[in-house]
């Protein structure tokens, strides 16, 4: 589970490096074809991880539960956020990964409600949502990567 847990961090690095650079007129932009964009994905990537991990182990989440109701799977961008929930977000991409590893490591997760995914696979336990919250996470960073090679080149035009 540890090398789960380092590539995690090192993902969420990434993302807050994407929110950190990208300008708030690109961040925000839903291009042509696109459900959402850059900022909603990365807010998407922190509340689906306390879903899998907290909500399915019949746990509190770890940060606002309106947070994780505005990202959760099956919303779309609806408003342009506040800096305050920029700021947020960005300090939730790193303590999120840290509090699920040392909340791991401490024995927290204890049950499991199973779960089946949309992709198919069904969750039995933490261990299942941890591995599954990576693959998840590697989707939102490829649509990101997309979304900021299409808005970098019509901002060009």
């Amino acid at each position: 589970m540890e090398k789960i847990f380092d590539i995690t961090i090192k993902n969420r690095k990434i993302l807050y490096k994407i929110l950190k650079r990208t300008p708030p007129e690109l961040l925000f932009e839903i291009p042509e074809g696109y459900r959402n964009n850059i900022w909603w994905n990365i807010a998407h990537v922190v509340a689906t991880q306390q879903i899998l991990m907290y909500k399915f182990s019949n746990l509190p989440s770890r940060i606002d539960d309106s947070l994780v109701q505005k990202f959760r799977k099956g919303t779309l961008p609806d408003s342009i956020p506040t800096d305050e929930e920029i700021d947020h977000i960005a300090g939730f991409l790193l303590s999120t990964a840290e509090w699920a590893q040392e909340d791991y490591e401490n024995g927290v997760f204890k049950e499991y409600n199973e779960y089946k995914t949309s992709t198919k696979v069904t969750l039995r336990n933490v261990e299942d949502a941890l591995a599954f919250n990576l693959y998840h996470e590697g989707l939102h960073l490829g649509v990101i990567l997309s979304l900021e090679k299409i808005l970098l080149k019509e901002e060009a035009f």
